[in-house]
């Protein structure tokens, strides 16, 4: 179940690493037609799948299946995974509708709208997979209830996502400057996600309990044996609720909250029925193990620690690819772009995090939460029976791996070892202490990295001189393809681009000149010889009134925050501050990110207006 996390995780990463482009593979109908194809090859192939698996256990009546079944399930995952990123990268899809009205002010709802796609595509493969884990599972929920579950169990961690970006496109739709202002700046971008975070943290239990559908255990003898054993444990909780996931059929429990208001104890509906009272009381101690050993606060430090770890090494991996001349060249070949490769890496350090080191401590807190139950009880012998009632009622294997948990088997061996010599118990204690340490002093290598790389003297010489590699490379690139396509556009503007970043000015204006002859409605051609004309610090190359005409015909094709803004630079050389300030406002109004610096061209105008009227 936790797997369905990072398949989530990974689609959310997909979505939003994804740059729309107005030029695309195919058409909107291409596009839309090639998904839907898609979509009935691969519920086909799946249904196949697991027909000839339930043929399987129909055949033989075996329940050792149960390996081969989760294979499947994982197999079809990732490809539902890769089926969704073919529809987002491949064809194209977000492109043609971001600039609908509604999405292009509310974007959220657009991500919304493709993570459903993404949830339709796993639904696929959970109502493919239903009959087989009926069979295995001896269970008799419905289909549309093991569907549901796992969409219920799953999707609630897209909620901190959708809550953080929501609220965002509320406040940047709303006519209040103040907001917008503050989070234009990196403190406020950092205050706003840190106050999100904690909110988030402290009060999610409440709707995630509302999204399970979860309700309070009735009033009676197993509800007072819980509610003892947490004041055994000086346990502060808010309620005892029922998890009905998968029609509640599962023996399990959970805990969840970090605040004692704000926090609930899960039980399900198969724990209370077969399990006995003693069985009862481990599984909630074992429960009360990771509020008592703090896992709850350490996962939320786990997931700020990825913006730390991730970072660090795609920032260098990034340096040493473009830096190494065969990476590069071969890069080159394959015509893959830097953020291409930002992209595949942001996703493949997740997967890396997550799927082993994230899986590491869960494994072995899961272990110190089995011990804990020593500090309640005496014994952990009716933790052990729990563990054995659960092979025996789902008939899954003992030995069944598990990224996030220790096999069943492994589990009930190291309680026995604990049964014979408690000083098992501390060992781990002392083993998960040394793990937390090594990754705390890890985490603040990373960031004296990190904060070296993007704020000391010695990461300012590395971007310098990695920019000014790049740019004579891209030169290189650029000036052998021009060659072979003199009258491509996109290459001349392109030259012109880097010619600029390189300080090489009259060949950028020829440049971008070229590229304006082959193109004469390429808005961000003509947009940047207007900035180069009006900004150049080489004055015999300023000409302010070529600037305005060329910046005015720039907006007319393409209203951007950043072509109005060259269109205000335009009027405040030229000598109309009135309007280059009203301008200004307007590409203020539009923009969505680096707001602070729009802000300022508005405030360097009116300063220099107000200079003028003093001057006067």
């Amino acid at each position: 179940m936790f797997g369905n996390f990072i398949y989530f995780i990974v689609a959310l990463l997909i979505y939003t690493t994804y740059q729309p482009s107005d030029e695309t593979n195919f058409t909107l109908f291409g596009s839309l037609g090639l998904c839907l194809f898609l979509t009935l090859v691969f519920a086909q192939f799946t249904r196949s799948v697991f027909r000839k698996l339930e043929y399987r256990i129909l055949q033989n009546r075996l329940f050792h299946l149960d390996h081969r079944f989760d294979q499947l399930v994982t197999r079809q995952s990732i490809l539902a995974v890769t089926l969704f990123a073919i529809a987002i990268y491949g064809l194209n899809l977000p492109s043609f509708f971001v600039n609908v009205p509604l999405f292009r002010s509310m974007p959220t709802l657009l991500a919304i709208l493709f993570l459903a796609l993404f949830v339709f595509f796993l639904s696929i493969v959970w109502a493919g997979a239903y009959r087989c884990h009926r069979l295995m599972h001896r269970s008799d929920v419905s289909l549309r209830s093991y569907v549901v579950s796992n969409i219920m169990f799953s999707a609630p961690v897209l909620l901190p996502w959708v809550i953080l970006s929501g609220v965002l496109d509320v406040i940047y739709a709303l006519p209040f400057e103040g907001p917008k202002r503050l989070l234009a700046t990196p403190e406020g971008e950092i205050a706003y996600f840190l106050l999100f975070l904690t909110t988030v943290a402290v009060l999610a239990p409440v709707l995630i309990q509302w999204f399970w559908r979860c309700h309070p255990l009735e009033d009676g003898d197993i509800r007072h044996r819980i509610e003892a054993v947490c004041r055994m444990a000086r346990l502060k909780y808010s309620d005892i609720l029922y998890w009905p996931i998968f029609g509640g059929r599962m023996i399990t429990a959970g805990v969840m909250g970090l605040v004692g208001r704000f926090r609930y104890i899960l039980v399900t509906g198969g724990l209370l029925k077969q399990l006995a009272p003693e069985e009862i009381d481990a599984v909630i101690a074992h429960e009360i193990g990771h509020v008592k050993r703090y896992h709850l606060l350490f996962y939320l430090f786990f997931f700020v620690g990825y913006l730390l770890v991730a970072l660090v090494p795609l920032q260098l991996i990034i340096i040493a690819v473009f830096y190494v001349s065969p990476s590069y060249y071969f890069i080159e070949m394959l015509s893959i772009n830097q953020t291409t490769i930002l992209n595949i890496g942001i996703i493949l350090l997740f997967l890396v995090y997550f799927r082993l080191i994230f899986g590491y401590f869960m494994r072995n807190f899961e272990r110190q939460t089995d011990t804990y139950v020593y500090e309640l009880f005496n014994s952990a012998t009716p933790l052990i029976s729990t563990f054995q009632k659960i092979v025996l009622t789902t008939g899954q294997s003992p030995d069944k791996p598990n990224w996030h948990h220790f096999s069943i088997r492994q589990r009930i061996d190291y309680l026995k070892k604990c049964e014979a010599d408690r000083s098992w118990v501390k060992r781990h204690d002392r083993k998960v202490k040394k793990s937390i340490a090594l990754y705390v002093a890890v985490i603040l290598i990373f960031g004296g990295i990190g904060y070296s790389l993007n704020f000391g003297e010695s990461g300012k010489r590395i971007d310098r001189h990695f920019r000014e590699t790049m740019v004579q490379r891209e030169l290189q690139r650029v000036h052998r393809e021009l060659q072979a396509s003199p009258e491509n556009a996109d290459l001349h503007r392109l030259l012109g681009d880097l010619t600029y970043e390189a300080g090489e000015l009259k060949r950028a204006i020829d440049a971008y000149g070229d590229a304006i002859r082959l193109a004469p409605n390429d808005a961000t051609a003509i947009n940047n010889l207007a900035w180069l004309l009006a900004t150049s610090e080489d004055t015999a190359l300023r000409k302010p009134a070529t600037a305005l005409e060329l910046a005015l015909r720039a907006a007319t094709l393409d209203p951007a925050p950043h072509i109005l803004d060259t269109l205000a630079e335009s009027y405040f050389i030229n000598g109309h501050i009135q309007k280059a300030i009203e301008i200004e406002a307007l590409a203020l109004k539009k923009a969505r990110k680096g707001r602070a610096y729009y802000e300022g061209q508005i405030r360097k105008f009116k300063e220099f207006r107000a200079k003028e009227e003093i001057g006067d």
